[in-house]
């Protein structure tokens, strides 16, 4: 008896079914290890219902080194567009259990054409990436793929949010698309980056190191700042990607998201602002306690927490709208700008200027960390990005002095020289060149020299301090639009945000400046 033929419908559901189907050993293997598939981890991601895959079919061509028999519908990587708390975008997540995930030509199309597609509907693109990096059987083509993937972040760059989010090991050419866009998410214990593994590594240079050490979750959350996110587990990665989306708008020319149903800090809490600054100036204070005094519901959704925790960066919402916020911190390095505090604010604050997110800066800074290793790694090349990136920024720009504002670092963060739209001081400010012992020390060394006692000192600093560690010589010179009250920080902003939301700037036709990179 012939065996009947599948009618067209009936062959495309079995087509469609194979295209779903896993490695049933790898998949349990995983699942031990509390390790979730591509295809899981979108589900996870996404509104349920909402993923309509794309390219479900694709297979290499690849037929050397033992390719031919290694073919799985989707070439390793499953692509296509979902819904996201109700906002479009586009998605890609790599399939590890298909040759570790590495990336050939059919793979690489697929991830290109949905950043093409995202590129043209104006839609964030997110990577779940998981990848052993180039597939070593395609050789060069393996390579260009890689290649017309980063032409494609580059170009998405400031016109789409792009997010990365790291399971596993991911090396070589898996790592420098995460890095090109604009956040990396990474997994505690679970996440490892690298641009050769240990064993390369111990080839090469001798050195004994292990995943953790040389790439790990918490090695790039602390020490290299190339994530700006630690998730705690996989299902924390997903509500940390759903956050972070919460406060972006989709494309470059979309307004801001716009969250109605908000609680205002209570009076309480704006009254305690005005004792939270010591009445030692050299006693720290956490600046956390002042954002979540000022913005809605108390939340501060902090970026790069683990690294270069002298400066704060972030994102809250005022009145609904959403902001980054960029602050100094008192309480590590006395809140002193070094270079991976530069750096770091740097990239936040062209990030929000690039889509359209206020800037509002808290400022307590005595200066730039001075040192020997820090001039020699380069302080005063990436200690410029921050002010390169603060004359760029042509978003509103609002400005709190708390404290210190002194020397170069008074100018860099967000002064009315670099643009600042609205500069407010507390009455606590402190605005001068340096600090008022350095200041008296350089100003008046031969006449202490014979004070011996220290007394004269003591006057002396007490007279600078009174006469120029204030902010209303900075305000008469308008530098500094008004001194507040702090329990009024609020409500100025908002007023000063209201008002400059639909600020417009022209800058001179140039192809692009000249970052001191």
């Amino acid at each position: 008896m012939e065996k009947q033929s599948l009618s067209p419908l009936e062959e495309m559901l079995t087509r469609r079914a194979k295209t779903e189907e896993v490695n049933v050993k790898a998949v349990e293997s995983r699942h031990q290890k509390g390790i979730l598939t591509a295809r899981e981890r979108i589900e996870a991601l996404v509104d349920p219902g909402s993923f309509m895959e794309i390219d479900r079919y694709a297979l290499h061509k690849c037929q050397e080194f033992g390719m031919a028999d290694k073919k799985h519908y989707g070439d390793g990587v499953i692509t296509g567009q979902a819904m996201i708390d109700g906002k479009p975008v586009y998605l890609f997540a790599h399939d590890a259990t298909f040759v570790g995930g590495a990336l050939g030509e059919v793979f690489a199309r697929k991830v290109c054409k949905v950043m093409d597609l995202a590129y043209q509907a104006g839609c964030p693109v997110i990577g779940l990436n998981e990848s052993g990096g180039a597939r070593i059987q395609e050789g060069v083509r393996s390579l260009a793929g890689y290649a017309d993937i980063f032409y494609r972040n580059v170009k998405s760059s400031g016109v789409i949010p792009q997010i990365s989010v790291i399971y596993g090991a991911c090396a070589g050419g898996a790592v420098y698309s995460p890095a090109v866009t604009d956040f990396t998410i990474m997994v505690k214990d679970k996440s490892f980056m690298f641009v050769t593994g240990p064993e390369i590594v111990r080839t090469v240079t001798g050195e004994d190191v292990t995943l953790e050490e040389l790439g790990g979750a918490l090695t790039h959350n602390r020490k290299s700042g190339v994530a700006q996110l630690l998730a705690e587990d996989e299902a924390d990665s997903f509500h940390l990607t759903k956050r972070l989306l919460s406060f972006l708008p989709s494309n470059n020319l979309d307004p801001l998201p716009l969250n109605e149903d908000f609680n205002p800090p209570s009076q309480e809490d704006c009254a305690e602002l005005d004792a939270i600054v010591p009445v030692e100036a050299t006693r720290p204070y956490d600046m956390h306690h002042v954002i979540e005094r000022i913005f809605d519901d108390g939340d501060f959704f902090e970026i790069s927490p683990h690294f270069a925790g002298n400066i704060l960066t972030g994102f809250a919402r005022l009145g609904g709208h959403s902001v980054g916020i960029v602050a100094n911190q008192p309480r590590i390095l006395a809140g002193c700008l070094d270079i991976n505090a530069s750096v770091k604010a740097a990239r936040f604050v062209r990030f929000l200027d690039a889509f359209n997110i206020p800037v509002i800066t808290f400022v307590d800074v005595p200066g730039y960390l001075p040192g020997t290793h820090q001039e020699y790694s380069g302080i005063i090349r990436h200690g410029a990005k921050l002010l390169y990136a603060y004359c760029e920024a042509t978003v509103p720009k609002l400005t709190v002095i708390t404290r210190k504002a002194y020397g170069g670092a008074f100018d860099v963060m967000g002064s009315k020289n670099v643009g600042g739209d609205f500069n407010f001081a507390w009455p606590t400010a402190e605005i001068a060149v340096v600090g008022a012992e350095a200041a008296v020390n350089l100003l008046y060394r031969k006449e202490l020299k014979e004070d011996q006692s220290g007394e004269r000192f003591k006057t002396m600093v007490s007279e600078f301090k009174n006469q120029f560690a204030n902010p209303y010589i900075a305000s008469q010179e308008g530098y500094i639009d008004d001194v507040i009250k702090p329990s009024e920080t609020r409500e100025k902003l908002l007023m000063a945000l209201n008002v400059q939301k639909n600020k417009r700037v022209e800058r001179p036709r140039r192809k692009h400046g000249n970052i001191p990179l």
